[in-house]
C-alpha cells in the first residue's frame, strides 16, 4: 500500500518549499532508492506546469568515480551540470542514502580536488540563489542507512522523518506557514544587532554580525526546517569552540572537533577522530579556514543527532557554524569550494548574548517578542 505521508511530502515540496510556477525549468534529483517520493514529485510538477527533467542517481556510483577517476577527472566539471547552474529556475534534490559510509577511506585529497574543480558552480548557485533566480530545496527520504546512523529502525526513522516534514498532516502547508511567521519575530529581534557572544562546554567564541542579515529558514531551501542564520563578518570571530555533535563532510565523520580562531581564521583545529581530514579540508583553499555562517537551530520536531545534516542542523536547542562558502543574501562576503556545517548542543547551560543581552539559555529563546 502507497504511504499517503509521500504524497503529501511531495505536495509540500512542489508547493511550497519551491512553489514551482507554470513554465518553470525544473531539475529534480535523488537515489533511486527514492523513486517513490521521486515520481510524485515528478508528478506534481507537471501538474504546476513546470518542465521537469528527472535526474535519478545510481546508489554506489560515487564510490565507483572515487575509486578510478583520474586527477583530470576528478576536476573535470561536467556542461550540463553547468548549465543546469546557470539557467534553471528551480533544484529539487531529495536526500536517500543507502551507505553513508562508502566514502571513509577516500584519499582526503581526491575529495578536495573535486570540491575544488566546482568552486564556480557554488558561487554561481549562491548568487543566483540570493538574487531569487534559483529557487532551490533539499528534502529526505527514509532509508536503512539514515535509520541505522539515526540508531532507529526504519519504521521509527519513517514516522521521524514524515513527523518533521509534515507535523500537520491535515494542513502541512499551513503548518510552515504559521512557523514561517513566529520565526520571523526572531529575525525582526536581532535586525541592526552588533556583537554576538557564544558561550557553552569548552566553548567562548565572539563575531561580529554589523551590517549583516538574518535570514529566516522556514521550510523553503530545506524540508524540513527550523533555524536562523547569516554571514558574520569574516574577520571577527575569536575565541575557541567545542562541537560536542561529530561533523559529517564527504562521508567522513570527525569527532571531538575543537576550532580556535584569530581574526576570523580557525588558527589551530584538532579532532578525536579524523583530524587529518580536518586539516586537509581546511586547507582547501583561502576560504576554508573562515566562517561563512552562523546559525541558531529552532526545530520544534527535531531534538535528537541523527548524523544527517539536513535535520542536525535544526535540532532545536543548538547552534552551528559552517567553515566556507558565504550565503550572499546574508551580506556573506566569504568565498570557498567548502561549506561545513559544524553543530554545538547549548541545553546544558549554553548561552547566547546579542549586544550584551541574554538572547539563548540551556536551548530556549530568553527574549519576549
Amino acid at each position: 500500500m502507497a504511504d499517503l505521508r509521500v504524497e503529501k511530502l511531495a505536495r509540500v515540496i512542489v508547493d511550497y518549499s519551491v512553489a514551482v510556477r507554470d513554465g518553470d525549468r525544473v531539475l529534480i534529483s535523488g537515489s533511486t532508492e527514492a523513486a517513490a517520493l521521486l515520481k510524485e514529485v515528478y508528478a506534481r510538477v507537471l501538474q504546476a506546469g513546470g518542465y521537469p527533467l528527472l535526474w535519478p542517481l545510481l546508489p554506489g556510483a560515487e564510490e565507483v568515480f572515487y575509486r578510478y577517476a583520474s586527477e583530470d577527472q576528478l576536476r573535470h566539471v561536467p556542461k550540463p551540470s553547468e548549465l543546469i547552474v546557470e539557467t534553471y529556475d528551480v533544484e529539487i534534490t531529495i536526500l536517500a542514502e543507502t551507505n553513508t559510509r562508502s566514502l571513509s577511506n577516500v584519499d582526503p585529497a581526491k575529495t578536495v580536488a573535486f570540491q575544488q574543480a566546482r568552486k564556480g558552480i557554488m558561487q554561481t548557485f549562491m548568487r543566483r540563489s540570493a538574487a531569487k533566480e534559483l529557487r532551490w530545496t533539499l528534502a529526505p527520504f527514509p532509508t536503512n542507512a539514515l535509520a541505522q546512523d539515526a540508531e532507529m529502525g526504519l519504521g521509527e526513522y519513517e514516522d521521524f522523518v514524515y513527523g518533521s516534514c509534515l507535523p500537520d498532516m491535515n494542513d502541512p502547508v499551513g503548518y510552515w506557514q504559521r512557523f514561517s511567521a513566529r520565526q520571523q519575530k526572531v529575525v525582526d529581534w536581532l535586525k541592526g544587532k552588533r556583537q554576538v557572544h557564544l558561550k557553552g562546554r569548552e566553548t567562548d567564541l565572539r563575531l561580529s554580525i554589523a551590517g549583516r542579515t538574518f535570514v529566516n529558514c522556514d521550510g523553503r531551501y530545506n524540508m524540513p526546517d527550523g533555524e536562523v542564520f547569516t554571514g558574520p563578518v569574516e574577520d571577527s570571530v575569536e575565541g575557541h569552540v567545542y562541537y560536542s555533535y561529530p561533523a559529517i563532510y564527504a562521508g567522513r565523520e570527525v569527532t571531538g572537533v575543537r576550532l580556535w580562531f584569530e581574526h576570523g581564521k580557525v588558527v589551530k583545529a584538532t579532532a578525536d577522530k579524523n583530524e587529518d581530514f580536518l586539516n586537509k579540508t581546511l586547507d582547501t583553499d583561502a576560504g576554508a579556514r573562515y566562517v561563512g555562517e552562523f546559525a541558531i537551530g529552532t526545530s520544534e520536531g527535531i531534538s535528537r543527532f541523527t548524523r544527517e545534516i539536513l535535520f542536525d542542523e535544526k535540532i532545536g536547542g543548538s547552534f552551528h557554524m559552517a567553515l566556507g562558502a558565504s550565503y550572499p543574501e546574508t551580506g556573506g562576503k566569504n568565498e570557498s569550494a567548502i561549506h561545513w556545517d559544524m553543530i554545538c548542543d547549548l541545553r546544558d547551560g549554553g548561552e547566547i548574548w546579542v549586544d550584551d543581552e541574554l538572547l539563548y539559555k540551556n536551548g530556549r529563546f530568553a527574549v519576549e517578542y
